[in-house]
C-alpha cells in the first residue's frame, strides 16, 4: 500500500469525523494556534486546490514567508460552507500531492498530525492506525525530515522509544511515549510533552 493511499484513507477517516461535529466543535480551538476547525478542515484541502504556481504568488505577496502565506490561503478556503468543505476533502481525498520540499509524506504526515490537532482538544479518540505512525516516526527520526516538519536538531541527542508499539530510534538518552505522543512532540506539539517520560529531552 503507497504513502498515496494511506493518506487517502485518513482524508476520508478525518471527513467522517468532520461530519459527526456540532456547530460548536467547528468553532473550537484545534491545537494549531489561531486555527480552528473550520480553519483546519479548509488546510486539509488545501493542497489540492491550490497548484504550486496559485500559492507562489501569494507567497510573493508576503515576501516568501510560508507560514502567513498558508494561513492566507487556508482563511480564504475557510470561508467556503461547512458542508461544502467536506464534499471537497471526500471528492479530493484519493489525490496524489507531491508538494516541493516535503514530496508525498508532506500530506500523508498532515493527515496523521492534524487529526489529533482536531481531536484532542474535543476529547475525542479518534486517531490513524498505529501502522500510520509507525511509517510517520520513521520518516520523521530520518536525517532527512523536511525542516517544515521537524524543526532542525530538535532530535539531537535524544533516543525515542514508542510504548505501545514496537519502534525506537536514535541515540542518547531516551524519551518514552505513546507512537502518537511522540509524532505530536517532534512535530511541535509541546502540549503533549507531560506524557512523555525519561531522562530524554527533545530541543
Amino acid at each position: 500500500m503507497t504513502v498515496y493511499t494511506l493518506t487517502g484513507n485518513n482524508r476520508r477517516l478525518i471527513a467522517d469525523v468532520l461530519d459527526g461535529l456540532d456547530d460548536e466543535q467547528w468553532t473550537t480551538e484545534t491545537l494549531c494556534a489561531g486555527w480552528t476547525v473550520r480553519e483546519m478542515a479548509a488546510h486539509l484541502v488545501q493542497p489540492m486546490l491550490v497548484g504550486f504556481g496559485k500559492f507562489f504568488l501569494v507567497a510573493m505577496r508576503y515576501r516568501g514567508n510560508t507560514d502567513r502565506t498558508v494561513d492566507h490561503v487556508t482563511r480564504r478556503i475557510a470561508r467556503r460552507e461547512r458542508g461544502e468543505l467536506l464534499r471537497l476533502l471526500r471528492e479530493h481525498a484519493g489525490d496524489r500531492v507531491n508538494p516541493p520540499r516535503v514530496g508525498p509524506m508532506g500530506p500523508f504526515a498532515e493527515t496523521c498530525v492534524h487529526l489529533r490537532d482536531i481531536a484532542r482538544p474535543l476529547g475525542l479518540a479518534a486517531d490513524v492506525p498505529a501502522e500510520h505512525w509507525r511509517i510517520l516516526l520513521d520518516y520523521l527520526a530520518a536525517p532527512g525530515a523536511a525542516p517544515g516538519l521537524v524543526r532542525p536538531g530538535r532530535l539531537a541527542g535524544v533516543r525515542l522509544q514508542a510504548t505501545d508499539i514496537d519502534w525506537a530510534a536514535g541515540d542518547g538518552p531516551v524519551l518514552r511515549g505513546t507512537a502518537e505522543a511522540l509524532a505530536m512532540a517532534v512535530t511541535g506539539r509541546d502540549v503533549v510533552l507531560p506524557e512523555l517520560s525519561g531522562p530524554g529531552v527533545l530541543r
